[in-house]
């Protein structure tokens, strides 16, 4: 994709959010009954999340763009589940497939394959669960059904390991004592998870840094459920419209216990001209102001929020982002190389980032096929001097299909 500097104006609805996406399918698949999934995100990841599930057994149909799921009972697969690049798909799926009492295994692409998840299958392990991995890494297999009891887990990993626990865990023989053995890191997603769980008629209980998690027996109940608008995806066009032009933004939950919603107050403390009405809200060309911020609960963010202070005024300093090296690329290193091409100073260590704002130019921006390096080069792209090239551009449709036509609608200039 060839990308020209370009002003941009005009309105974007947020795509629908592809965390609360996954989640819902689990918990409907789960409930004893037919489920409506209103306005769900239809990405390679949510996608692959919905063939799991019917190779688990779950009837689900699509009609309208919604997805009509029908739930209550699932089985042992006829093969592996193809979990393709989602990680979310393989870890929580790896949870689920814990209640079946014959072996299921859980499999994906080359880049899948180096993803850790030994703390899931050791705490899965500590419920009863039988496990089979190389080291942690997929292919897994489990064989349930999962025990109950205690468990203790790290929470400065993943956040999808204590998700894909707690979604399970109403179907274990006994209650789950989770026990988070380190600061949890990505907090809101579990919160969201929390929240989806709640909606569906299972109260975990928790204390305040949810640390501890009580989830008692249960079953899922049938509902009707509509997807908000996702501030991952958002993210992008308000750093677009922050950094050259005046940009709307449509779909968004103020009150989300989306992670990403970080967004918003990121922009204000580097002093981006932000507005917001109801559900929209609306960026426009802003001097930008360097920034210290931590990003150990938010860290999708990082790559675009890396690409602001690129252009902002001063050094601005990234900190928590440890566990950006086990995302669908090293984002670290993605990041570095792709701001260093565009002539922008970047020094980093494991955990944080110094980036000294400048003048971007146009570069070849490898984007590892990774949809949140490409989606965040495209934006820095609108401003930078001279011409941009981002490599696999088809990567965005791992979460944003309609990212490149949005971004097209508002006055970027795409070949």
């Amino acid at each position: 994709m060839r990308i020209k500097p370009a002003t941009l104006h005009g309105t974007v609805k947020a795509p629908p959010s592809k965390s609360m996406t996954h989640r819902l399918l689990i918990t409907s698949a789960l409930a004893d009954g037919v489920s409506l999934i209103q306005n769900p995100l239809h990405s390679q990841d949510t996608e692959a999340t919905a063939e799991a599930l019917r190779g688990l057994g779950t009837s689900i149909r699509e009609a309208d763009g919604d997805w009509g799921v029908m739930g209550g009972t699932i089985y042992q697969p006829d093969s592996a589940l193809d979990c393709h690049e989602s990680g979310t798909t393989l870890r929580l799926l790896t949870g689920v497939s814990s209640i079946i009492n014959e072996p299921v295994t859980l499999s994906g692409v080359p880049q899948l394959q180096k993803r850790p998840n030994k703390p899931l299958l050791e705490a899965l392990e500590q419920l009863g669960v039988k496990t089979k991995s190389k080291g942690g890494y997929p292919p897994i297999t489990v064989k349930g059904r999962i025990r109950g009891g205690k468990t203790s887990i790290r929470g400065d990993v993943s956040s999808q390991f204590i998700s894909a626990i707690m979604l399970a865990a109403p179907y274990a023989e006994n209650p789950v004592d989770l026990q988070v053995s380190t600061r949890l890191e990505s907090k809101p997603y579990v919160e969201m998870t929390i929240e989806v769980m709640k909606k569906a008629g299972i109260k975990p209980q928790c204390n305040a840094d949810l640390t501890e998690i009580h989830i008692p027996n249960g079953r899922y109940i049938p509902q009707r459920t509509h997807v908000e608008g996702d501030w991952s995806s958002a993210a992008y066009m308000l750093a677009a419209g922050a950094l050259g032009g005046k940009v709307h933004v449509d779909n968004l939950n103020l009150e989300s216990k989306q992670a990403d919603r970080e967004i918003i107050n990121i922009l204000e403390a580097m002093e981006a001209y932000i507005k917001i009405s109801g559900n929209r809200v609306t960026t426009e060309l802003s001097r930008l102001s360097a920034v210290d911020v931590d990003l150990s609960d938010c860290p999708d963010l990082f790559p675009m929020v890396a690409c602001l202070c690129a252009f902002a005024e001063g050094t601005s300093n990234l900190s928590g982002l440890g566990r950006l090296r086990l995302k669908e690329s090293d984002r670290l290193t993605a990041m570095t190389t792709g701001l260093k091409r565009m002539g922008i100073d970047v020094t980093v260590d494991e955990t944080t980032a110094q980036i000294k704002g400048g003048t971007p130019k146009g570069a070849v921006i490898d984007t590892y096929n990774d949809h949140r390096i490409a989606m965040s080069f495209a934006v820095l792209a609108q401003t930078a001097v001279g011409e941009t090239v981002i490599q696999n551009p088809e990567c965005v449709d791992k979460s944003y299909p309609e990212f490149w036509q949005d971004l097209r609608n508002i006055g970027a200039k795409l070949a």
